[in-house]
């Protein structure tokens, strides 16, 4: 269904883990780097392009990592932020399938995000008529979040570390939401590393 569809996926795994100090995207859960935690989910389902764009320690998470059936896209100027890794993915993902419709955007470092929760995602926007659809948590909305092609013109157009909030407090941007619980985890810091440990045996 995914494939009929034209919906690409982009992971957006180019930041320098500045405040945990060394590569975030490589941290074990369950025995598994989180990277690679979302590449094999992501692999399961059958997107019409894969995109993978890499940053900061580049080389060290290559070695590190099967990308699967994931394109490597390097982002060199990973340092402005993320609007530079979402135009890189964007661009190549519009080169391998000419026809996309819509594209997934996933990040490397939420351990809770699975391949039901990407259907989940996308069945929700496909059966709604706005050209967003977000994940919801905490009272906020973040990734993973999937855009149809009216949107990529303007998500293309970011600078710096915006994201595709900004085109929302922009009021350019219509959208929907799927509530994901503790979607809000993600790995920053030591502390976050340590709590990880401890879901590991929940």
């Amino acid at each position: 269904m995914i494939k009929d569809q034209e919906i690409g996926v982009i992971i957006l795994a180019a930041g320098s883990s500045s405040r945990l100090g060394y590569a975030k995207q490589l941290v074990k859960f369950k025995n598994k780097a989180l990277l690679q935690n979302v590449i094999d989910h992501a692999s399961s389902l059958n997107f019409a392009s894969k995109v993978l764009v890499l940053g900061a320690r580049k080389e060290v998470i290559e070695k590190e990592i099967i990308p699967q059936d994931f394109e490597l896209v390097y982002n060199e100027n990973w340092e402005v932020g993320m609007s530079g890794s979402i135009s890189a993915g964007l661009e190549r993902s519009r080169e391998i399938s000419e026809n996309l419709k819509h594209v997934l955007i996933l990040l490397s470092d939420q351990p809770l995000v699975s391949a039901d929760r990407m259907e989940l995602l996308i069945e929700k926007h496909l059966s709604g008529n706005k050209p967003a659809t977000f994940s919801e948590y905490a009272g906020d909305l973040g990734v993973p979040a999937i855009f149809s092609s009216e949107v990529f013109e303007d998500l293309q157009k970011l600078e710096g570390d915006q994201g595709a909030k900004k085109l929302i407090s922009e009021g350019k941007l219509e959208y929907e939401t799927v509530i994901f619980e503790n979607g809000n985890f993600d790995v920053d810091t030591a502390e976050d590393v340590e709590r990880l440990k401890l879901m590991e045996n929940e």
